[in-house]
């Protein structure tokens, strides 16, 4: 992301930044456009069961999507993954673990994200792409979040 965001900004030569931001993709979308070009498919994968939750990370959100994580963790055929309807974790990379904003840090993650995944199936897999998301997860509800490629990893056949 910091290709696509902050080095066009930064970057002196704007030619060669926009040509490195036009090739910099997340795992998720690189994943998608592999689909999209028939080099990954369904059959490489389990005919398991898997119901999934995904929290899209803030960063996602705002610089990419959440979609090609979707489009992702559904190509195993029996995979159904849905996108849980949250706000903010509350962590926002480190902002949560310094001891002034901690309280408020749980109070955000209370707000949407931390029921929903309290009133989730323990069998159901959470999935978030962001490394702070997946802290503030275990911290708020002791439940294991689980970055989209190491699901679709255990999925391989």
């Amino acid at each position: 992301m910091t290709f696509r965001d902050e080095y066009l900004r930064l970057a002196d030569d704007q030619i060669a930044a926009r040509k490195i931001a036009n090739h910099a993709f997340t795992i998720e979308e690189f994943f998608e456009r592999e689909i999209e070009n028939g080099r990954i498919r369904s059959d490489q994968f389990t005919k398991k069961n898997k119901i999934i939750k995904i929290h899209g990370h803030c960063q996602q959100k705002s610089l990419s999507n959440i979609k090609a994580t979707f489009t992702m963790l559904n190509l195993p055929e029996n995979y159904k993954a849905t996108i849980m309807n949250t706000g903010c974790c509350g962590m926002a990379g480190s902002f949560g673990y310094e001891k002034e904003h901690y309280e408020i840090s749980m109070t955000i993650g209370e707000d949407t994200l931390f029921p929903k995944i309290r009133a989730s199936e323990k069998e159901t897999a959470i999935i978030a792409s962001g490394t702070s998301c997946r802290h503030q997860i275990k911290d708020g509800t002791n439940r294991i979040a689980y970055h989209p490629i190491s699901i679709i990893n255990q999925a391989l056949k």
